[in-house]
């Protein structure tokens, strides 16, 4: 299965083109858009979009544009079951933005589907993280991530550099999204 996966950035121009030549099967965003920033989505009708809100996103744009929301839901797709968690560890006093603190983190994480590819916004903790609180990994992630072992675990939202970059962890493939990548799975 090919998975264009997106997060953090507007779509760089010609992103439909793109999906269509390289026989994407299923696209998945890991926040941090704008329905602007999404816009060309709505032209893709045909393959799978899935994915969950970032600390940036404002809610309701992935029904318009046929994003099947994974926050604590399972979708399957080609004999795989996805799962998500949506936002960041809060890090500011804002009733709109899509953060969690640790405990509120603690209390929603274990509903997740136990499933085979987790999408997220905010990484596990010590995963691809910082130590500054924004973009601070959740701990009830890094709990999942380790008493579930998924195939793979798609994230944005933190900015690691090469030599840091985290790719795996025990037997789970850990992919970074920012701002697009094509993966096989």
């Amino acid at each position: 299965m090919n998975i264009m996966a997106i997060s953090d950035h507007s779509l760089k121009a010609g992103f439909a083109s793109r999906v269509y030549e390289n026989n994407i099967d299923l696209i998945i965003t890991c926040g941090d858009f704008s329905i602007f920033g999404l816009e060309q989505l709505r032209e893709i009708t045909n393959i799978p979009k899935i994915g969950v809100y970032g600390n940036h996103c404002t809610r309701g744009y992935m029904e318009e544009l046929g994003i099947f929301n994974l926050h604590l839901k399972q979708f399957d797709f080609m004999g795989l079951r996805f799962g998500g968690f949506e936002g960041s560890v809060r890090y500011k006093s804002d009733p709109y933005a899509v953060m969690w603190t640790q405990e509120e983190a603690d209390i929603l994480a274990p509903q997740m589907p136990i499933v085979d590819i987790v999408v997220t916004h905010c990484p596990p903790r010590g995963i691809n993280d910082a130590s500054d609180l924004a973009h601070t990994g959740f701990n009830a992630l890094r709990d999942y991530l380790i008493t579930n072992s998924p195939k793979a675990w798609f994230h944005g939202h933190t900015y690691p550099s090469a030599e840091n970059l985290v790719t795996s962890f025990n037997e789970t493939r850990i992919i970074y999204t920012d701002p697009e990548i094509i993966i096989q799975i």
